[in-house]
Order: structure tokens, then sequence, then C-alpha cells
């Protein structure tokens, strides 16, 4: 090995790609609490129920959560070069977002 050093390790286009994948998955989660929304106020019965009221609240605040998590990884990958890994307790909280989400759906299609 020469007596050079190393240059700094060039990531490419992957920081990139991963706010994208960011933005995207919450756009996704958007489009699933305006359905809530959507499911809550019209009903399968055509009125509103106060469990689908519950639901929808439930659903709106997890889209909430999930998007202070989503845009404060966002802004960690915008922050520099070589970002640090996703910490577990976030990547945590971002699969119970997201499952907790999808329990709240189906308690408004069911």
């Amino acid at each position: 090995m020469s007596g050079r050093a190393l240059a700094p390790r060039d990531p490419g286009l992957q920081p990139e790609r991963t706010r994208l994948a960011w933005r995207r998955t919450t756009l996704a989660s958007t489009v699933t609490a305006v359905l809530a929304v959507k499911a809550a106020v019209h009903g399968t019965g055509g009125g509103t129920s106060a469990s689908g009221i519950v639901a929808c609240a439930l659903c709106c605040g997890l889209w909430l959560a999930f998007l202070l998590l989503a845009h404060r990884r966002i802004r960690a990958l915008a922050a520099t070069a070589s970002p640090a890994p996703l910490a577990p307790r976030h990547a945590a909280s971002v699969v119970l977002c997201t499952i907790a989400t999808a329990v709240c759906a189906l308690a408004l299609v069911i």
C-alpha cells in the first residue's frame, strides 16, 4: 500500500435516492390519511360513527407522527454528504406508526 491517504468515499446518489424514498413513503402515508378521513366521513352505511371518527383521528395523529419522523430523517440526509445511519429507535418509531396506521385503516374498512 502506498503512503497516500485514502480519498473520502463518494456516496454518489444514494443519499438523494433515500430522500426520495422517504418523500414517496410520506406521500403514501398522506394518501392513507386522506382516505381514512373520507371513509370516516362517508362511512359504509352512509353516515359517520363514533368508532369511525376515533379511528380517523388516530390515523391522522399517526400520519402527523410519521410526517415528523420522515421530515427529521430527510433533513439529516440533506445536512451532510455522509449522513449517520438511521437510529434503531427512529426506525422502530416509523415501523410502529406504519403498522398502527394499517390497523386503523383496517378498522375503518371493516
